[in-house]
């Protein structure tokens, strides 16, 4: 029996070493850094932990309960800390002060939900010389507040698409929305910390997301990425501008404003040229046999002033 049980452990350790890790967002180290983790569902949190993920364990950084409140574990302490869970009760994310490259590396957020059990989300954080940048959009699209916005994109190779990934893309970090393996037909459920609508089916040739309602924190750049069992790959990138509505109230102010403006200078100028044809209606007089005589025009008001020719 223990014979077993140790080959049962070195099994573990073997396939914890082998095994690919999976994470669902990369944070670029910084030396104030935030992992966000954000609990979208109405589930009741009943306790959550933090931890880093080493090759063959996981250490505890910091575990949360909503009845007996948070403690930060021994060598993290002072390093780090949670927002109050009084005021965000769905948000764990954990701030760090004073990071180093010795905080390079996986972590976890784990937390134990009522009815539905467990949910993990795991973060990466790679060095700044390391952290990927995305180049210039393909596309740019405009909505406003409250709409569903889809974004599409479809691959110009004819090889066999395998799988499709996408993601949205920020100075610090990088989320994955969804990830859908065409070859089984099955999506990765998204940890990202708003509703996301996907399609994944064998043989798809083009891809779309939808974000339903959208505000302005959707603002940003987004990229998905198709990926062949060739090794091809093919990638695209396009941005989303989620209008203000401030914004657009000022702006049609801003175009009001001046077309009255305009209006009213039109006013005036023809106001001054009625009055100036009022006054002078027939600047020349001619005699009985055509000739011009000279008009001289007075000035009651300002009897000092000379006559003048016109």
């Amino acid at each position: 029996m223990d014979y077993l049980t140790f080959f049962l452990a070195i099994l573990h350790v073997y396939r914890a070493l082998c095994e690919e890790m999976f994470w669902d967002t990369t944070v670029k180290l910084a030396e104030n850094m935030s992992l966000q983790c954000i609990y979208s569902s109405l589930d009741t949190l009943t306790q959550m932990e933090w931890f880093k993920i080493n090759t063959t364990s996981r250490e505890l950084i910091a575990i949360f309960s909503p009845i007996y409140g948070g403690v930060v574990k021994q060598p993290y302490t002072y390093r780090v800390y949670l927002l109050n869970s009084t005021a965000a009760p769905n948000d764990m994310t954990l701030y760090f002060h004073n990071a180093s490259e010795a905080d390079i590396g996986f972590y976890s957020c784990f937390l134990h939900t009522f009815p539905h059990g467990h949910w993990e989300k795991v973060i990466q954080v790679v060095a700044s010389d390391s952290f990927e940048i995305a180049a210039p959009s393909n596309r740019h699209i405009v909505s406003e507040p409250g709409k569903n916005v889809t974004l599409t994109c479809q691959p110009a190779g004819k090889w066999p698409v395998q799988q499709v990934t996408w993601e949205k893309i920020q100075p610090h970090q990088i989320d994955i929305l969804t990830i859908c393996n065409l070859s089984q037909g099955k999506s990765y459920a998204s940890k990202y910390q708003r509703e996301i609508w996907s399609s994944c089916s064998q043989d798809m040739r083009s891809t779309f997301i939808i974000m339903p309602h959208v505000t302005a924190s959707d603002s940003g750049l987004y990229r998905c990425c198709f990926k062949a069992s060739t090794g091809d790959s093919e990638t695209f990138v396009m941005r989303l501008t989620v209008t203000n509505g401030k914004t657009d109230n000022q702006y049609i102010l801003f175009v009001a404003g001046g077309a009255v403006l305009l209006l009213l200078l039109v006013i005036l100028i023809t106001t001054i040229i009625a009055g100036n044809n009022y006054r002078n209606p027939n600047p020349t007089n001619q005699s009985s046999d055509g000739a011009t005589e000279d008009v001289y025009v007075n000035y009651p008001a300002f009897s000092h002033r000379p006559k003048t020719r016109i």
